[in-house]
């Protein structure tokens, strides 16, 4: 492409103002490649490559010395740079989605709520942390529309389920009674029945939930009571509906 522009004209086909390239000239980070016999600037394609990837970089948040060397020493292509910006892009967009999710959920909360205790708030903190660490987003987002389907009414009676039925799973343990006894084996019915309604039966949401209980147990302790003797007595239960 036979391309020569003025740095006023590349100023206004880029929105970059001249003090600016005046200035990546000046630091040696776009050079143009050309100049007039009365040393005016011209650029060529190959200088708005460069300046795109200069652009693309910046926006990562590298300094302009770092980006300077980079280019001079390894050249990079400006496919390369691109994909460094796009992967930046997406890592960012995902980061907002994450907090779209957290700010979405305590709004729910406050909504349902409304006064909280700083104690309450922190523990809802956590709880979203920890769902972000081990359910993938779109996972997050499969929950999110799981939890507007059945709805807010549903989902406190689920939470009071659950308190009801780590009770009676505590007392049948404090009785000794069988793991593999008739009313142990109903309770681990219900308890599989409530994790399949959240679920929605979706096998990959429920190992997230599985690797959730086994490295989150004093926080799930502390928050619902959850205590890992408690689910040990009931694993062999638990087993014995999954088993054919």
């Amino acid at each position: 492409m036979d391309l020569r522009l003025a740095i006023g004209a590349l100023a206004q086909r880029t929105g970059l103002s001249i003090r600016t390239l005046h200035y990546y000239d000046e630091i040696g980070l776009l050079k143009p490649s050309e100049r007039t016999a009365h040393g005016h600037r011209r650029y060529t394609a190959a200088d708005v490559e460069r300046l795109q990837k200069i652009l693309s970089l910046r926006s990562l948040g590298w300094s302009l010395q770092r980006i300077r060397q980079c280019l001079d020493a390894s050249g990079y292509l400006l496919a390369e740079v691109i994909d460094l910006q796009l992967a930046h892009l997406r890592e960012a967009l995902d980061e907002q989605e994450r907090l779209i999710r957290r700010l979405e959920w305590l709004a729910r909360y406050l909504r349902d709520h409304g006064t909280v205790s700083t104690d309450d708030l922190l523990q809802t903190i956590q709880m979203i942390t920890m769902f972000e660490k081990y359910y993938t987003p779109e996972q997050l987002q499969q929950l999110d529309a799981r939890a507007q389907e059945v709805g807010q009414a549903r989902i406190q009676e689920v939470q009071q389920e659950w308190q009801d039925l780590f009770a009676a799973v505590r007392a049948e343990r404090e009785q000794g009674t069988d793991p593999q006894s008739e009313r142990v084996l109903q309770l681990a019915a219900k308890w599989q029945a409530l994790v399949d309604e959240f679920t929605g039966g979706d096998p990959g949401i429920e190992q997230s939930l599985r690797n959730l209980y086994a490295n989150e147990m004093p926080a799930l302790q502390q928050q619902h009571g959850m205590d890992p003797a408690l689910f040990a007595y009931i694993r062999p239960a638990l087993q014995a509906q999954a088993d054919p």
